[in-house]
Parts: structure tokens; sequence; C-alpha cells
């Protein structure tokens, strides 16, 4: 029988750059597999549509009532995709350009060892769109790293990626074991998503990956990093960018969920100091989610959305 791939893809009134990202998606190889895609139009308002646009492989959009966040969003296109006969669901940003060979790469890995529980790619920043472009040579563009592997730094409760501003010159081309996955692409088989029921929805937005990421560890299996498979990060920016109120908030908040969920006991005891200091000297919106922590108001808590 045929295995099927389903793709996950968040609109948040993004309609350009989604559509963008499902042509990339309409040039893949197949190798023994079909592909099927699922846009959530996670916008409240959001009338996301093909419009004429045609496409080779089946798309179906799921509309939500609310916005669910990224982690309730890819919830709802996780079961929607399991409902659907998925053998492996890979889940997917919306500002992303993939090499046509992306899912048989992240597939053959799954297939070659069934202890893997997620297989991440190599990812490139989208060219020009580098943190950095203005110190790289024109030749270079295109072909910096914006993750080749990733760890958790344990200490100070922070994701890092690989290589990230590196030109790639083969440095990570080594198929490997990785102590991370990002949620910008990801492959799941689908008995990983039904042990572990997908991303935790208390999160909404910032550390679902990361907690997922050791929910997967805890059923005794790895995380799969394969630069065979590659694609191209536009890293958009649409949560508002580093230092926004936005960031405040989710990442103050799920920090010290993740952190008291996992983390060492010297860890927590130094984010317990640390989140007391913001509630006395911490922006607004710092200030509210680590209020909200203590007040286990999770889910999209008290920031507008």
């Amino acid at each position: 029988m045929t295995e099927k791939v389903i793709i996950s893809i968040l609109d948040y009134n993004q309609e350009k750059d989604t559509l963008s990202c499902l042509h990339s998606l309409d040039q893949l190889n197949t190798d023994n597999f079909t592909i099927e895609i699922i846009v959530v139009d996670n916008y409240p308002k959001g009338t996301f549509s093909l419009g004429k646009e045609k496409f080779h492989h089946p798309i179906t959009i799921v509309k939500t009532t609310e916005n669910k966040g990224f982690s309730g969003g890819h919830n709802i296109g996780i079961k929607k995709a399991l409902a659907m006969g998925a053998d492996y669901i890979i889940v997917l940003n919306n500002d992303t350009r993939v090499d046509k060979n992306l899912v048989k790469e992240l597939v053959n890995a799954s297939r070659d060892d069934k202890n893997r529980g997620a297989i991440v790619p190599k990812i490139y920043f989208e060219k020009g769109h580098e943190f950095h472009k203005d110190r790289y040579k024109s030749q270079e563009l295109g072909k910096v790293l914006w993750y080749a592997g990733g760890d958790m730094d344990w200490d100070n409760i922070n994701g890092t990626h690989r290589g990230v501003d590196e030109v790639d010159h083969g440095q990570y081309d080594t198929p490997s074991k990785t102590g991370l996955f990002t949620g910008c692409c990801v492959l799941f088989p689908r008995t990983v998503l039904e042990k572990t029921k997908g991303f935790d929805d208390r999160y909404f937005l910032y550390y679902e990956d990361a907690d997922l990421n050791e929910r997967i560890k805890e059923l005794g299996l790895s995380i799969w990093y394969q630069p065979t498979a590659v694609l191209w990060h536009i890293n958009a920016g649409a949560t508002g960018g580093s230092g926004s109120v936005l960031q405040d908030y989710f990442i103050s908040r799920n920090r010290m969920l993740f952190g008291m969920s996992y983390a060492r006991l010297r860890t927590k005891i130094a984010l317990i100091r640390e989140s007391l200091s913001l509630l006395r000297s911490g922006r607004e919106w710092q200030r509210k989610g680590i209020k909200d922590y203590y007040r286990n108001k999770f889910g999209r808590g008290s920031y507008p959305v």
C-alpha cells in the first residue's frame, strides 16, 4: 500500500506567503508515497482561498473559529491528517520554500530507522532575508544556515540552532541525532503523534516544539537531523520580532512552564528567582506573562490575540 504524507500549514492573514509556499510544495518529488496538504486558516476573520490557483497535490482548507496559536492550529491540522489516514505528518511554516526532494529525504530517513521520532531538515535563510546579509558575498546569499540541528541550553532554558548565520560549506552534512527539532519544518511518523497527542495547547506560541521534543525523547525515540532534506526560511517575523510585547508575554510565561516541567532542580530555582525579578522590574508584558504562569493561565492567556 502506498504511504501517505500530509503537510500541515498555518495561515494567519498571510495569503501571499501561504500561496507561495503551496506553489513551492507543488514541485515536490514523490517516491512510493502520496502528498496531501492541509491549510489551517487560523485568522478569526480569515477567508483564505485558493481562488483560481491550480495545484497538483490535493489541498484541504480547515477554518478555525478563533486564533488557536501555533500549537492549537497545528493540532487541528494534525488531528485532521490522522483522520485522513496519514502515515507521516509534516509541520511546516508558511514562509518557506522547499527543495523538490525535501519530503522524499525526510520520509526515507524515517523509513531507515523506526526509532526516529522526529526528522528535521537543513534550513537556510531565504536569499536576501539573512539576519546579517551585508556581511556575506553575493554568491553566499541563499546558502546561509538558519538551522543545522539544535540543542537546548538547559542552564538558560533557551533553544539554540547549530550553524546559524554560517555559510554552508558542507560542515553539517552528516546525518545524525540532534537535541532539538524546530517547528519550522519537522516530519513525524503517525504513531508518534498518536502517542504524544501532538503539541501541548497550553503553550499557544513558543516552546511548544521544545515541549513535544522532550515528550518524544521520553518515549525512547530520537530526534534526527537529515541534511539531504533542504528548505529556505523567509523568517518573516510575523510574531513581531525580538523584543515585541508578544514575545515578552509568551516567552516569559512559556519558558517558565517548560523549564519547571523539564529542567534540573538548580535551574528551576534560578527560574523562580528570575521570575520574581521580572515581577518587580520587568517590562509590562513580561510581568503579565509571569503572573499568568503562576495563575495557571495558559493558552492565549491575557494576550489580546
